[in-house]
């Protein structure tokens, strides 16, 4: 890349006509952004789960088909995940579930949409772990509240890892639950995600 500048300059300091500086000028703005390294990533299975310890059971479920897009030239992300796609280890509580607490015929995913908030300072071009910020807008069961937390980006040899845990409140989302069941629960989410 450094050999195209130097040889772009050169040929400016030499007399050439002006429709051939045009052309090369255009050349250079087309040559720059297919240097730079892809900054869109995607994957189809990413993977969320929840767990909540209750008395009588642990209550523990867990969706690897999450879609997860990420552009890293503005830091923006989206999560949208399909609630029957999460699986318990009891048919009966997965049915409860589905029917009685998060109403998955009526509402059938959850999204969020949101930024890494200093996502400036990830090198894709290298590997490396770095530690980001994200906030924006999580949307449950057709409420949405704002959700910020914090997690891990990791490059390595070409494919973003991901890794974060936050905890929500049922009532703000309006989920129903069993008194046994914690009011917060903490949800895990992770991903690894190739070059779009």
């Amino acid at each position: 890349m450094r050999m195209l500048f130097l040889s772009i300059v050169q040929l400016f300091e030499k007399p050439i006509r002006q429709d051939m500086k045009k052309l090369l000028v255009l050349m250079l703005i087309v040559a720059v952004p297919l240097a730079l390294p892809a900054q869109k990533y995607l994957t189809k299975n990413g993977k969320a789960s929840f767990y909540s310890k209750t008395p009588l059971e642990d209550i523990e479920a867990h969706n690897n088909q999450v879609n997860v897009a990420i552009d890293f030239s503005d830091g923006s992300m989206a999560f949208r995940v399909l609630i029957k796609s999460f699986i318990f280890e009891k048919a009966l509580m997965q049915q409860h579930f589905n029917e009685n607490y998060m109403e998955s015929d009526k509402h059938p995913t959850s999204v969020f949409n949101g930024k890494i908030t200093d996502h400036t300072k990830i090198d894709l071009t290298k590997n490396g772990t770095y530690p980001v910020e994200v906030s924006g807008n999580l949307t449950i069961k057709g409420v949405t509240k704002k959700v910020t937390t914090k997690g891990t980006i990791e490059v390595k040899g070409g494919v973003v890892i991901g890794k974060s845990d936050f905890s929500i409140k049922l009532s703000d989302y309006k989920v129903k639950r069993p008194r046994a069941v914690a009011e917060e629960i903490t949800i895990s989410v992770s991903f690894e995600a190739t070059k779009l």
